[in-house]
């Protein structure tokens, strides 16, 4: 089970509402488990190979169809990449692989157990990096010396991956590139596409460098999407969006430029915070330090597989276990770069209005809201996550009101930087499960929600009302947030 204290979740409160949504929640969070999947994607018979199929590329690939490898004319097969939870994508290529694969190395985030046989393991910090991603970069760049054209790589990529492949270009130290992140992501709340422009552009590995590094090897570029999302499409196919639109695929191309990496820092009027090394490098934008541009990308001998694809979204199969409870199940909303505490503002409004009049939704009905909102905490210390403030805002919001239950998860397991020291609870937790009755439990257990809220210290305060959600750590495809409202 992903969810570990489902009874301290369950055992309290609006006891139908939670024990509902513990369920719909474990049936969305192992549904975001992207092990099955890869072993789905790859399947090995006798010198073959074949990877792939049509669940799994993006509409337009002009590479369209399922990849063969003759193993005959491969001297080395790696497994290189970084994200939350990257293991479990690992696990499954080493199972389907065998004795074909000759190792790799992948970056995980702190807390994850090493789970790996053939492929290196480094556990490094997010979301702002330290000294271990660095090394972990250092063991992936070792594996690209002598690499041939016999070679094959498999480069995975997902959530996290922008702060976990971290390794400064020349001139940047890392300590520069830590309090930059930290400024700019934990106390300005700077979206992770807006902040990868730049991040992109200060760093060896990233914008789409990690499988330049691997030419001229063929290349499985494989990620943590569903390469099909509809809501990626405009008037363009998939494919054509991830080769010129992404940011944050470290092993696709990436299009922006210095100058935008320059806007962003002046938008949010940080030029003076900025360090200059930081600054020096963007503003003299060599072309030796730029990303890898799409025509530049062509060159490599590449296939790019999503690995989420629709069928098998979390989201989904989360609205179909609510329908199994009697539930409508409806997608209402998909959140990015929102304030965590002005989306549980509108959200609870809309819940309230449900309860008093009906409308806009008949009750019983599940609200599922996807994409990850922000947090800006300035200076504060507190331990927290976008997920715990969300809810915990939420509770607030709906104090005495009965029949509405609110849950909201990070699906890697990890809502937050972590760092939270009480006995019983994990350092970090992965989200909240709330009711109308949490805020007379917590005046009960002398508990200020309030004061929690304007520290940042969400944490400490949900799991001494029972209301932290301690999970398995996995892959992250986003956060999930979910509103039952019963009759």
């Amino acid at each position: 089970m992903r969810i570990k204290n489902q009874e301290m979740l369950t055992s309290h409160g609006y006891r139908k509402g939670r024990q509902n949504m513990v369920q719909i929640l474990e049936a969305a969070l192992c549904a975001a488990d992207p092990y099955y999947n890869t072993l789905a994607m790859f399947r090995r018979e006798g010198d073959f190979l074949y990877i792939g199929g049509k669940e799994f590329e993006a509409s337009g690939d002009p590479r369209s169809g399922v990849e063969v490898v003759d193993l005959r004319k491969i001297d080395h097969i790696f497994v290189v990449g970084a994200a939350k939870g990257i293991q479990r994508i690992a696990k499954a290529i080493e199972e389907r692989l065998g004795d074909a694969l000759t190792g790799g190395h992948v970056i995980g985030k702190y807390g994850d157990e090493i789970i790996l046989e053939r492929i290196g393991v480094t556990l490094a910090a997010h979301p702002v990096p330290d000294e271990n991603c660095i090394r972990g970069c250092q063991e992936i760049v070792k594996l690209a010396e002598g690499i041939t054209e016999r070679d094959l790589v498999i480069t995975i990529i997902g959530n996290g991956g922008s702060s976990l492949l971290t390794y400064p270009a020349d001139g940047i130290t890392l300590q520069e590139v830590v309090d930059f992140t930290h400024m700019m992501q934990i106390e300005k709340g700077v979206p992770t596409h807006e902040l990868n422009i730049i991040r992109n552009h200060i760093d060896r590995m990233k914008g789409g460098r990690l499988s330049k590094l691997f030419y001229p090897a063929k290349l499985i570029c494989l990620d943590c999407v569903d390469a099909n999302d509809h809501r990626m499409r405009g008037v363009r196919e998939n494919w054509d969006v991830l080769m010129h639109e992404n940011k944050w695929l470290h092993n696709l191309p990436d299009q922006t430029t210095f100058a935008e990496a320059m806007e962003v820092i002046e938008n949010y009027q940080v030029e003076d915070r900025c360090p200059k090394s930081i600054l020096k490098h963007l503003q003299s934008a060599r072309p030796e330090d730029d990303t890898v541009h799409f025509d530049e990308f062509m060159n490599i001998d590449f296939r790019m597989f999503g690995i989420m694809p629709l069928s098998k979204d979390f989201i989904e199969v989360g609205k179909r276990t609510a329908e199994s409870l009697g539930y409508r199940a409806l997608t209402f909303a998909h959140v990015e770069a929102v304030e965590a505490r002005a989306a549980a503002r509108i959200f609870s409004s809309v819940a309230k209005h449900t309860v008093e009049t009906g409308e806009p939704f008949k009750a019983p009905v599940a609200l599922f809201i996807g994409e990850e909102m922000v947090v800006a905490t300035g200076n504060s210390k507190g331990v927290g996550g976008r997920n715990q403030e969300y809810a915990l805002t939420f509770a607030s919001l709906i104090d005495g009101i009965g029949k509405i239950t609110v849950g909201a998860v990070d699906t890697d397991g990890t809502d937050g930087p972590g760092g939270l020291a009480l006995e019983g609870a994990p350092d970090c937790l992965g989200g909240g499960v709330i009711d109308g009755y949490t805020m007379e439990e917590a005046r009960r257990a002398g508990v200020d929600v309030r004061q929690a809220l304007k520290a940042h210290a969400t944490s400490e305060a949900l799991w001494r009302v029972g209301c932290g959600v301690h999970l398995e750590h996995n892959v992250s495809m986003g956060d999930l947030s979910i509103i039952l409202i019963d009759e």
